[in-house]
């Protein structure tokens, strides 16, 4: 069979030999993350379900219904609402900053949608990289790097970018970038254009410091020396650091966690839920949750090389490097190697609208795999 029958084939398949093409051995890892996600919101509620733990737990039974749901959608029409999803995330981003509810340190970060309480800046990660996967999927590795056809996917990483920060929310603005940037390498972005903009970031630095607000500064500040205030800027990552340092080699064990039990690890269920783990459990136990991750990193890297278009491949790994950022940039932040952004460990910390993106990611991620068979025309028109 050919390649234009084999394609016509594969898109008649029913729902039922979807099913069966889904990589149930990923969505089993996915489940057991988010176990030992509930087991510490359990344990740092004081062995309660209740506030956070309960809540949690159903959030992700739907977002693995929506996972399965959108991994037996037809590939080629996620690539025909990347666009839509894009602009309606870029509003979302802008009525955000016009009328969004604010949170503490004056972020404005959430917008209410009826009885949901919506972060728009989570929902722009995936939908940057659908939008950008789209755009590149049409071009050769010489147009990626024509200056006036970067353009394009540089004001659509920029835009959004310029949004979060004004809201502030300096570390999912550098996912963002990350996430746009990471992409147009792997589209084949020349070196030419990478060095010089490396150096750029570098340089822009002391400038971009004028820019920071005064808890951004404070933040990186205490990053250089958390000692000069222990007991006021300094107190989360020193915390941190005591609760990560006490767990040793095997931890206190389950629930006997004393940084997060008496209240001294701030944001112990969300932005430091990991050092909380890393109390009970200590270096064993934070060292297999890592490699929990970097299994289902490789599954990732693993589903974007089988696909046989590039719309597919360019998906699969910006879905993957979004989720590597998440880990990267939460575990680093609470161990103390950079200054604290806030920014959730995925699965693992609690939260509605982070929960819902990454099981949204991981179904389109499996999606690609599903229909790793399908070719798609890298000409412009009608997709489906």
């Amino acid at each position: 069979m050919n390649t234009r029958h084999y394609a016509a084939a594969r898109r008649t398949r029913s729902i039922g030999e979807k099913l069966f093409e889904v990589n149930w051995g990923l969505v089993m890892l996915i489940a057991l993350i988010a176990s030992v996600g509930f087991a510490m919101l359990y344990s740092v509620a004081g062995g309660h379900f209740e506030p956070w733990a309960s809540k949690q737990i159903v959030r992700f039974v739907i977002g693995l219904v929506l996972l399965v749901v959108i991994a037996c959608v037809d590939i080629r029409l996620w690539m025909e609402l990347a666009y839509p999803a894009y602009g309606l995330s870029l509003l979302l981003l802008i009525a955000t900053t016009i009328a969004g509810k604010v949170g503490g340190l004056g972020a404005q970060r959430w917008i209410e949608l009826g009885p949901l309480q919506l972060q728009p800046s989570e929902l722009m990660k995936i939908s940057l990289v659908l939008a950008l996967a789209r755009y590149l999927h049409k071009l050769s590795v010489e147009e990626v790097s024509h200056p006036l056809t970067l353009l394009i996917p540089l004001a659509m990483i920029g835009a959004p970018v310029v949004l979060v920060l004004a809201q502030p929310n300096l570390g999912t603005a550098i996912i963002l970038a990350l996430d746009g940037c990471s992409l147009l390498f792997l589209a084949g972005l020349s070196w030419w254009w990478i060095g010089p903009a490396v150096a750029g970031v570098v340089a822009s630095v002391p400038i971009a410091w004028q820019f920071l607000h005064d808890y951004q500064k404070q933040r990186i500040m205490t990053f250089l020396n958390p000692s000069s205030d222990a007991l006021g800027a300094g107190w989360n990552i020193s915390q941190a650091e005591i609760a990560l340092g006490s767990g040793g080699v095997a931890g206190k064990g389950f629930i006997q966690g004393t940084q997060s039990r008496l209240n001294f690890l701030p944001e112990k269920e969300t932005d430091f839920i990991f050092t909380a783990l890393g109390e009970e459990f200590g270096l064993v136990g934070a060292l297999a949750l890592l490699l929990l991750f970097a299994v289902v990193i490789g599954y990732g890297i693993r589903i974007a090389m089988s696909s046989r278009s590039q719309f597919g491949r360019l998906l699969a790994m910006g879905v993957t490097l979004n989720f590597f950022f998440y880990i990267l940039i939460n575990a680093s932040m609470v161990m103390g190697l950079i200054p604290v952004v806030g920014i959730p460990m995925p699965l693992i910390s609690y939260g509605g609208t982070a929960m819902m993106t990454v099981m949204v990611g991981f179904g389109l991620l499996m999606c690609v795999h599903v229909h790793r068979q399908i070719e798609i025309p890298r000409s412009a028109g009608t997709i489906l």
